[in-house]
């Protein structure tokens, strides 16, 4: 029985070059209750790309992904990116510096990109709630890695 048979209808599919399986391997690093599910290796009639693993399937924190080794065609881009929920500024600061480490880069208002390319948004999940308050708005959008404690000072005053 193949592992695609227990997913949910719709998986996120992420194309990389020839890195995948470094890729899954930094992941579960640095999500909780995370796991590698299965790989798909390429066969002798595939050589394109190089890498040994066509394909891997993993879970982070209960959502089911499956990185591909697909060659260097594409690359990431901020129009698709994973929002991570974070209850405590702890978390934020925790997600945040795993995932901006050996590499990666910081943007605006939680946003972020890996080591590999991947846009990702730290966020808190009271986020939506505090930035109704203009003040708080503005004070996100000088934001690097979100300070909750800043943003509710913002939306009470």
């Amino acid at each position: 029985m193949s592992v695609f048979e227990n997913y949910s209808r719709i998986t996120p599919f992420l194309w990389f070059d020839n890195n995948a399986e470094a890729a899954v391997d930094f992941y579960l690093t640095v999500f909780k209750n995370s796991r590698r599910l299965e790989a798909v290796h390429n066969g002798p009639a595939n050589s394109n790309p190089p890498a040994k693993v066509l394909t891997v399937s993993f879970e982070l924190d209960g959502l089911k992904f499956t990185a591909l080794n697909g060659g260097p065609m594409f690359k990431f881009n901020e129009a698709i990116s994973f929002i991570v929920r974070c209850d405590t500024q702890q978390e934020v600061d925790d997600y945040w510096s795993k995932l901006t480490a050996a590499g990666g880069s910081e943007g605006r208002c939680g946003w972020l990109k890996d080591k590999f390319g991947l846009s990702w948004q730290i966020v808190p999940g009271r986020l939506p709630e505090l930035i109704q308050h203009p003040a708080a708005m503005q004070a996100m959008m000088q934001m690097k890695k979100i300070n909750i404690a800043e943003l509710e000072r913002a939306a009470k005053s």
